[in-house]
Parts: C-alpha cells; sequence; structure tokens
C-alpha cells in the first residue's frame, strides 16, 4: 500500500514537471521577447530576494584583448589543495621541470572551504561558444570561470578578508610551484632557460656562523613587506659580494635564489646600449628576483669615471690623445651605460617598480670601485668571501668525500693557516678521480698542493722584502749623493 502511494506521488510530481514544461515552451514561443525579458527579471529578483546565498564569478580572461586573470590563476592554485582531498574529477599539470605534479579540480565540480568559522563553496565551470568552421573541424571557445557561495550575513568577511586570503595563499603557492629561470639579456630584451642549479647553504663552503647571518638576513627581507612600506623605502635590497677568484661568489647567488625561490636575472652591461635601455630591462624584471651583475669592475669602465675625468683635465687639452681602435670605438657607441644611470638603476626612482627584489654586484677587487656605486642604502650588505679556512674545507670534505672527520684533518687544519687557496682549488684536489673515490689518496694531494702553496707563498715573501731592501738602499744612496754637492760647497 506503502510503495502504491509513493509510486503514485511520484507519477503526480512528474506529471506537474512535464506541465510546467509545456507551459513554458509555449510561453517562450508565442510570447514577445521583451515580455519574456521583462518577466525573467522579474522572477530572478523575486527568486534572489528570498534567495539566502551571494554567489561570485571569476572568469578566466577578462578585458577587451582576453588577458588571463591574475585572481583566477591564484584561486586556481589555492584551490589545489581542497581540490585533491574532495574533488571526484580531478585535472593533472606538470611543473617545475616534469618533477611535480599539481593537481586542480575539473570542470563542474564543488568543493567546499572554511574560514574563521564560516562555511563556504567554490564551483567550477566553463562556457562553450561554438564559432567558425575550418575545413571538416569545427572550432570552439571555452571560457572557464570559478564561483564562490556563501551566505549573505557573510559578505563582509568574505567580500574582504577571505578573498585577500585566498589571493595571497594562492600567489605564494604559485610561486612556490613555478619553474624558476635564468634570465639574460640581449641588448633591451631577456632571454631565458630553466635554472637549475643545485647550491645551496648547506653545500656552500662558508662558516657556519657567516652562513646564519647571510640566511637569516634574506629570510628577514623577504618577509619585510610592511616594514619597508612603512619606513617608506622601496622593497629591494643591495649585496656586495667581493674577494679573490674562485671562492664561491656566483655560487653564492645561486645558494640565494635557492633559499628564496626567486628568479635570476644575469644582466650584462656591456650587451647594453645606454641608461634607457637599462631602466627597460630593469622594469621587464618581475618581483621575488635577483638582478646579479658579475664582475663589476670589468663590466664597464664605470669605476673610475670621475677620477679618469679629473686626470683628463689637468693633463690639459694641448696633448695630443691617441687615436681609438675601431674595437674601441665601436664597444664605445655601443655600451653608453654610465655610472649616474647605473646608480639611478640601483636606487633611483624607476627602482621602487615591482618589489621583492635582490640586487647583487660581484667583484674581485672591491677597491676599483667607486665609493658611490657601494655605499650603504646601494649595496646594503658587504660580504667578504676570502681563502679556504678549515670551517669551509669541513664542509667540502663532506659533499665531496661524505667525510666528516679523518686523522689528516690536523693536518691539513695547521696548513690552511699558513698557506692560501681558494675553496675552488681545494675542492678539485678533493674530486675523486675513480668511482669510488680513495678518500686518502685526495686528502694527500691536497696536503701536498698546500705544502707547495706554503712554500711558494714563504719564496715570495723572501722576494718581497729583499725588493724593499734593495728600494731602501737605493734611496739612501740617492739621499747620499744629493748631499754631497752642499757639503762641497760649504768646505
Amino acid at each position: 500500500m506503502i510503495h502504491l502511494k509513493q509510486g503514485d506521488m511520484f507519477a503526480q510530481v512528474g506529471s506537474v514537471i512535464a506541465s510546467l514544461m509545456f507551459v513554458w515552451a509555449m510561453f517562450k514561443q508565442y510570447f514577445p521577447y521583451e515580455l519574456r525579458d521583462r518577466l525573467e527579471k522579474y522572477t530572478q529578483k523575486a527568486f534572489t530576494f528570498v534567495y539566502p546565498y551571494i554567489q561570485i564569478t571569476f572568469h578566466e580572461f577578462i578585458g577587451e584583448r582576453l588577458m588571463r586573470s591574475e585572481a583566477y590563476s591564484a584561486i586556481e592554485t589555492y584551490l589545489s589543495s581542497s581540490s585533491s582531498m574532495q574533488a571526484k574529477r580531478l585535472k593533472a599539470e606538470v611543473v617545475k621541470n616534469n618533477q611535480s605534479l599539481v593537481l586542480s579540480m575539473d570542470d563542474h565540480e564543488e568543493v567546499a572551504d572554511e574560514y574563521k568559522g564560516v562555511k563556504l563553496w567554490w564551483a567550477s565551470g566553463k562556457n562553450v561558444f561554438k564559432s567558425q568552421t575550418l575545413s571538416f573541424y569545427q572550432i570552439t571557445d571555452e571560457k572557464r570561470y570559478y564561483k564562490l557561495r556563501f551566505h549573505k550575513r557573510h559578505r563582509d568577511l568574505i567580500i574582504g578578508p577571505y578573498l585577500n586570503h585566498v589571493l595571497k595563499e594562492g600567489r605564494a603557492l604559485k610561486v612556490k610551484n613555478r619553474q624558476r629561470k635564468l634570465y639574460t639579456n640581449n641588448g633591451s630584451y631577456w632571454s631565458h632557460v630553466v635554472f637549475e642549479h643545485p647550491a645551496t647553504f648547506k653545500t656552500l663552503a662558508l662558516e657556519p656562523e657567516k652562513k646564519k647571518e647571510i640566511i637569516d638576513d634574506l629570510i628577514t627581507f623577504s618577509q619585510a613587506e610592511e616594514f619597508y612600506s612603512r619606513i617608506g623605502r622601496a622593497w629591494k635590497r643591495g649585496y656586495l659580494l667581493y674577494g679573490p677568484p674562485g671562492t664561491g661568489k656566483s655560487t653564492m647567488v645561486a645558494a640565494m635564489a635557492n633559499l628564496l625561490n626567486y628568479d635570476i636575472y644575469d644582466l650584462e652591461l656591456t650587451a647594453v646600449k645606454d641608461n634607457t635601455e637599462l631602466r627597460k630591462l630593469l622594469i621587464e624584471t618581475s618581483s621575488k628576483a635577483i638582478v646579479v651583475i658579475e664582475d663589476i669592475d670589468c663590466s664597464l669602465d664605470l669605476t673610475g669615471q670621475r677620477s679618469k675625468k679629473k686626470e683628463e683635465e689637468k693633463q690639459g687639452d694641448d696633448k695630443e690623445q691617441k687615436p681609438k681602435s675601431p674595437k674601441e670605438e665601436r664597444d664605445g657607441k655601443n655600451s653608453q651605460v654610465t655610472l649616474s644611470g647605473l646608480l639611478n638603476f640601483i636606487d633611483g626612482l624607476w627602482s621602487a617598480c615591482g618589489g621583492e627584489r635582490l640586487i647583487v654586484f660581484t667583484t674581485n677587487f672591491v677597491e676599483k670601485l667607486d665609493p658611490a656605486l657601494i655605499r650603504k642604502g646601494r649595496m646594503d650588505k658587504h660580504i667578504e668571501l676570502s681563502y679556504c679556512s678549515f670551517e669551509a674545507f669541513k664542509v667540502l670534505a663532506d659533499n665531496y668525500l661524505r667525510l666528516e672527520s679523518h686523522h689528516l684533518f690536523d693536518k691539513i687544519s695547521a696548513l690552511l693557516k699558513e698557506a692560501k687557496m681558494t675553496p675552488a682549488d681545494v675542492a678539485e684536489h678533493l674530486m675523486p678521480k675513480t668511482v669510488p673515490g680513495n678518500a686518502e689518496a685526495c686528502l694527500e694531494s691536497l696536503i701536498e698542493a698546500l705544502e707547495t702553496a706554503k712554500e711558494e707563498a714563504k719564496l715570495k715573501a723572501e722576494e718581497a722584502a729583499r725588493e724593499k731592501e734593495s728600494s731602501s738602499a737605493k734611496e739612501e744612496a740617492k739621499e747620499a749623493d744629493n748631499k754631497d754637492p752642499i757639503s762641497e760647497k760649504e768646505q
């Protein structure tokens, strides 16, 4: 009896639905368009008046040029974690050079989210539009979107703090998941390759205290957006890395990029035509990036321009100048970047375009650089990378030989205090010559090289002392010769 009643009820509901569909079809066919449009409008208003939920749509493409919406991209990334746990149909995307998989919900799926105790729902969808037919293929245009639905009493919380939270978290996840790039400039244009340098601060041959100081400084900078805004400074920081060749300046830049997940822009100044091109390159760099100029003392003749001009003024205009070679004339035409242009690049008005940017200079000869180029405020932190210490050697021994201690370490420690050898040279001796390598043979090779370097340094010191004594003797003899005529005249 109950089953019959339920069957009658379903039959009645079906009949009502069929009747409504028939009436709606007749209405659409015979009623004027204006009347139908107005009726739909008022019906929708009446429905939204009693419907307690608010809906916000975020389209994938916006504007006349159909640029991809940053908000849509951030929401897609933000929902990737929720959708992988809730949605039944997912889309997969490979990132980071085919090494990482990111999941997002497929079209017409819905997932729930919660923010400060308030529940809300995200749904994905797409509109498909038929366009022109080419040959045997029908081209369709798909426009995807996300819809956010929440109760109207939470309007202020969702439209303000929640959406800001979604966009911020989505952008942060996107940066973390992205494939980082190494850029270089060809004139005023950047080109890039995938950045895959394996250097980290853990493998960097440096004293632990110095490592910690640099790491803390970098992390503090990356989290200081509000601080820089409050004090009225552009969110950027300058690093000067200096020391002899082979001390790990380029490796330090790679370790910085890997620590902060930044892109690297390797700026070649000699390829930049003038200050205008330099400014254009700066504008095109992204946030979360390191702009590095390696060997700044060799990039262009910027280091001594002002002193050079003063010397030329003292020499006078009457002195005949040596004609320039074709190569010098060509280089002069190709690059007219001035010291003033470079200074404006570092901390001028245009340097505030974008944010979270490190500017790094490397040099082998810090004394050659113009003081205005490396003063505090431009190069905020000066880091000296010197010859290999025993602490740095232990890092290299662990990296190359997997050794934390050895009976030859004491002898190496004593030699490193007396002989100067760069980390690059030390690493070359620790490189195993066979697989698997003989660790003790590598350490003995290093000891032999350190003893040779010690003897060479001793000989150079003795030779320098002899030259100093010889020059002192010559000066004394010259002074004596200058005094002899005077003494004869007095006699």
